[in-house]
């Protein structure tokens, strides 16, 4: 026993109770124009995707952390100055009163320690010494080479 369906007599309502004000298909336009960036400049809706972007970037920072700061590093004590010389090598100017070593292992194994933090591994090539007049040490001045 089947009933068959008579569509051409079957009253429809498509009338709802509780309609929106609103028809959710505009709504849903207008959010997929902002997503696809589709307004013209100098329209509402584009200054207000342009005042988003701006108060995202200027305000984020405040609440989203990005984990952007620089990496604090500890300097040497002393002062150090580092200029490249002609061999590719790097030449170190080192104050006399970070070392205390009177022999020329003790005063390459300071010397390394000091420049090692700066540089990475680098190997001495060859080192002097700067006196004042009287002959006090008032810095070196150190070749080395990267390993």
């Amino acid at each position: 026993m089947e009933q068959k369906l008579d569509l051409e007599t079957t009253e429809t309502n498509a009338k709802l109770a509780s309609a929106p004000a609103v028809p959710m298909n505009a709504i849903w336009r207008t959010i997929r124009g902002y997503i696809l960036w589709s307004y013209e400049r100098g329209t509402i809706q584009y200054d207000i995707m342009v005042t988003v972007i701006l108060l995202f970037v200027f305000l984020s920072p405040y609440w989203i952390n990005f984990k952007d700061k620089p990496v604090e590093r500890n300097p040497h004590p002393t002062g150090v100055a580092v200029v490249p010389d002609a061999a590719g090598g790097f030449v170190y100017q080192i104050e006399g009163s970070a070392v205390t070593g009177k022999e020329d292992a003790i005063i390459r194994a300071e010397l390394l320690r000091i420049i090692e933090p700066i540089s990475g591994e680098v190997t001495i090539t060859r080192y002097e010494t700067m006196r004042d007049r009287a002959g006090r040490i008032l810095g070196y001045r150190v070749w080395a080479k990267k390993e």
